[in-house]
């Protein structure tokens, strides 16, 4: 049994939230992204979809199983782009699959989600559990082989950081989705071939 204030990892094969669910996590959500999770109450959620907090303790008992729920559902709709990626014939296929899901994911929810995941409190949650870890090598395969090493866990999380940093920085603010989307489309696949290049080792002989 764990630590009681251990929040649990989270359970990427999880039941679909109920529509009073579904309801809370979207306006926790959205919250999160104006607000912070430090800066959101349940209290707060409760107002912006109109019903008492006593609803909200209802479906869930704590803000912090809030917060996994947002994660989770997060974490899912990544781990089914990637298994869409897995299923591919080949690799390069997979790849482009796999950054053509990224970007449309983070295009999709680029006021709200993407915002998010750069708040501390998710980013040390997702950082903490083995379900995000194990979701993160499934990518890593992906996108470099079979070596998930340091190397592929850097170029990993540079590709994913420049795709949600990309669909929220100022300078793209006044871009509709579908130009943001096929714009940055184009630009994350010039990245897949240097991710994937293997430096060549010098003989024994050329390394003077």
């Amino acid at each position: 049994m764990g630590d009681p204030g251990t929040v649990a990892a989270p359970r990427v094969a999880q039941l679909r939230p109920s529509a009073a669910q579904a309801r809370i996590i979207s306006a926790a959500l959205e919250l999160f992204a104006r607000n912070g999770v430090g800066g959101t109450s349940l209290q707060m959620i409760a107002d912006t979809i109109g019903v008492t907090k006593a609803a909200v303790y209802h479906q869930y008992n704590t803000k912090d199983e809030i917060v996994l729920a947002a994660a989770e559902a997060e974490l899912a709709r990544l781990e089914a782009v990637i298994g869409a990626a897995e299923a591919e014939p080949s690799r390069a296929r997979a790849r482009k699959t796999l950054v053509t899901g990224m970007v449309d994911l983070a295009v999709a929810h680029r006021r709200t989600v993407s915002t998010i995941l750069n708040d501390p409190v998710i980013v040390r949650f997702f950082a903490e559990h083995e379900s995000f870890r194990h979701v993160m090598d499934r990518m890593s395969r992906v996108l470099m082989g079979d070596d998930i090493g340091h190397e592929a866990r850097v170029s990993t999380a540079m590709l994913t950081a420049a795709i949600s940093g990309t669909v929220m920085h100022p300078l793209v603010v006044g871009l509709d989705d579908e130009t943001l989307r096929s714009q940055l489309q184009r630009l994350a696949e010039r990245l897949l071939p240097a991710m994937s290049a293997k430096p060549e080792r010098s003989s024994p002989a050329t390394r003077n």
